[in-house]
């Protein structure tokens, strides 16, 4: 992809605020990232069971069924980590960083996502690797599912969607590409700013992913760098630590 513009968000560096404050607002990050997932979850829910009571008659009842039934698991498995995130903020007051691998967390991410993409006629897919990276699988996992989440709004039918991942020196590239509207240069340096919505008309969401985004890779101590171009789509990147013998 030709790069118009780039916007970097690089880590807080972890001795500038005092221990009290940075565990507060990792707490609060965590909450809203949940907060946010768990929002889209019960919009699933909501549409689902809507479409049972008016298509109840012309179209496949276990599909239907299914698509409910995912939503609701993943909205039990939310409330879980919400409930062990809170725990174990409360006993360390810090994050368990480990080795994660990449090509789960993708075959996980794209599973999650495929019916909300298939809903709108677009090509989601994943590339398959054998990379690890020193994160937290929680809350790696929620950053890409936002970001999934916003490249499937703001892609139009027939448009494509993919997550991936590259080796960079010491580091491991995870990328989330779309094919969508892309975002005018003017705004990319306010993008990460909260209640931040650049097309209102595409959903009722509060526009605070990219927000929430921003202060989990801070937490994390990973980077992210956008780059897009309007009307041909944009290129979110996440660099990561890798962890020995990992590949891409």
């Amino acid at each position: 992809m030709r790069t118009i513009e780039g916007f970097i968000v690089a880590p807080a560096k972890r001795d500038q605020k005092p221990k009290a404050l940075a565990a507060q607002e990792l707490q609060t990050t965590l909450v809203g990232m949940m907060g946010h997932d768990l929002r889209q979850s019960l919009h699933v829910i909501q549409g689902t069971y809507a479409l049972l009571r008016s298509r109840f008659e012309v179209m496949p009842q276990q599909a239907w069924l299914d698509r409910g039934e995912r939503a609701v698991t993943k909205l039990t498995e939310q409330l879980n980590c919400l409930v062990d995130v809170f725990y174990l903020a409360e006993r360390t007051n810090a994050l368990e960083i480990s080795s994660v691998g990449l090509g789960p967390l993708f075959w996980r991410l794209r599973h999650e996502n495929e019916d909300a993409a298939l809903q709108r006629g677009i090509d989601l897919r994943a590339v398959s690797t054998s990379a690890c990276v020193a994160s937290n699988a929680m809350l790696l996992g929620c950053i890409l599912g936002n970001l999934l989440t916003n490249a499937i709004k703001y892609t139009e039918p027939g448009g494509r969607i993919l997550i991936g991942c590259r080796r960079k020196a010491s580091e491991i590239r995870i990328d989330v590409y779309d094919t969508g509207i892309g975002i005018p240069e003017s705004q990319l340096p306010r993008i990460f700013d909260s209640f931040t919505r650049l097309a209102p008309e595409r959903g009722d969401g509060l526009g605070i992913g990219l927000s929430i985004v921003r202060r989990a890779i801070e937490a994390l101590g990973h980077r992210i760098e956008v780059r897009s171009i309007v009307g041909e789509g944009s290129l979110f990147s996440i660099y990561a630590p890798t962890t020995p013998a990992s590949g891409a």
